[in-house]
């Protein structure tokens, strides 16, 4: 048996009371609070103090938490992201069929793998804007429920459908919500989750999530399964790092983007300002200015964590044939000439030398040369501060599908490389020396 299935279970259970970015978010701010996190708002002057730990966030859906040392000389960052792609309701949701079902109409979230929400329970979450006597609040919305299911086309009415009939969202991944008689409109359904009438939520953000649980498994439970490992496993496991680490001489902050899997092209995205800002507030609460922090981010390091594809069991082809990612075999190194990813010889031999000094096992990412990957934030990010950056995950299989599957040994394997990083002093030296202490 894994020895690591208790550390796993952590996971899957913030994963499983994570249904959506805002609720991740909210949970990441419980959790920091509980270990003697501060609150910081954006609309607020900023009190530092050495020593402090610190958390702000953008938007709900977005967070930066960090701890501030004496006499700091740079960054140490572990950036993540909160959102997952799947698929959000429009507003006016209801559509009648036939005077004997209501659907719901829902528009694509990013690049989900449409076929893997057949047939299972969902439910919706998110937030809602609510008319209030002190003017308009966001309140967290989650129908903790089986309220909805996409059903699929039964075999006999479309016999190719096993052969990869092309989905259409408008038309197949619309969920089935009510039947005929007298029924709760959706949106009553939703303003009786937070204790409002209908009538007082003026607006929504709110998305279809499956109800099934992350489950341990295997023959020696070596695996997991869940809704969202893409991306809050990285989420979880980074602020759990910075929370568990000790003090160095950076500034060691975990910050968790929103809207990556739509471009990160937000406010609360890894292309926006959102990272900068929190930086250059702290710089200002203890009295240093911008120059001062153009200096600390030449000698300051990134990890930008977001997970990678194993060689998958059924279509090992697909995989570059030098390079072979398994489940297990530790943390992921993701390369790419056309820089989708950040990393290279650089922050390669940098993050090397911690995985080894701390006996993390590690493998290399890279796509196969012809087929295209996906990009993750760790150069949009770059962006808005020049870093040295990069990116890791860890091996997973059918990543964007409702439910992916990863690897226990592999959960414990990130979390221990990231508070390696946060627990590790990195020195650019004017000589071009690195120095890992």
């Amino acid at each position: 048996m894994s020895k690591n299935v208790e550390f796993v279970k952590e996971v899957i259970d913030f994963l499983d009371k994570s249904p959506v970015n805002f609720i991740a978010v909210d949970n990441l701010k419980k959790m920091l609070a509980k270990n003697g996190f501060k609150e910081l708002k954006e609309t607020e002057d900023w009190s530092i103090e050495t020593g402090g730990k610190y958390y702000v966030t953008r938007n709900g859906s977005a967070i930066a938490a960090f701890c501030v040392p004496e006499n700091p000389a740079a960054f140490a960052v572990v950036a993540t992201h909160s959102d997952s792609p799947g698929f959000k309701i429009k507003p006016n949701a209801e559509i009648e069929v036939e005077e004997n079902y209501v659907k719901l109409n829902v528009e694509q979230y990013g690049g989900p793998i449409m076929s893997t929400w057949f047939d299972r329970p969902l439910s919706v979450a998110g937030r809602a804007a609510v008319k209030t006597d002190k003017g308009i609040e966001m309140r967290l919305v989650n129908i903790d429920r089986d309220l909805l299911i996409i059903p699929s086309l039964a075999i006999h009415m479309t016999r190719s459908a096993d052969d990869g009939d092309k989905l259409n969202v408008q038309k197949d991944m619309l969920p089935l919500f009510s039947g005929s008689g007298e029924n709760k409109s959706f949106l009553e359904i939703v303003a009786d989750s937070i204790g409002v009438k209908a009538d007082d939520i003026i607006g929504t953000d709110l998305f279809l999530y499956t109800r099934a649980k992350g489950t341990v498994l295997g023959e020696n439970n070596e695996f997991f399964s869940s809704q969202r490992i893409d991306d809050l496993q990285c989420a979880y496991t980074g602020m759990k790092a910075l929370i568990e680490s000790k003090e160095t001489t950076s500034i060691r902050m975990c910050c968790v983007f929103d809207n990556e899997e739509v471009g990160s092209g937000t406010k609360q995205g890894a292309k926006s300002t959102f990272m900068r800002d929190v930086m250059l507030r702290i710089c200002k609460a203890t009295g240093k200015d911008e120059c001062d922090m153009l200096k600390m981010l030449a000698s300051s390091f990134m990890v930008s964590a977001d997970n990678g594809h194993a060689v998958h069991p059924n279509y090992a082809d697909k995989a570059c044939p030098t390079n072979r990612p398994y489940l297990n075999g530790g943390v992921l190194i993701k390369y790419n000439a056309q820089q989708k990813y950040t990393t290279d010889s650089v922050s390669e031999g940098i993050f090397i030398i911690i995985c080894e000094n701390a006996g993390i096992p590690y493998q290399r990412y890279v796509n196969r040369s012809d087929i295209l990957g996906g990009s993750t934030l760790g150069n949009l990010s770059t962006e808005q501060v020049s870093i040295n950056t990069v990116d890791i995950g860890v091996a997973q299989l059918a990543m964007h599908s409702a439910y992916e599957t990863a690897g226990v040994e592999d959960a414990k394997y990130l979390y221990d490389a990231m508070k390696a990083f946060f627990d590790t002093g990195i020195t650019a030296e004017s000589d071009g020396v690195y120095r890992i202490e």
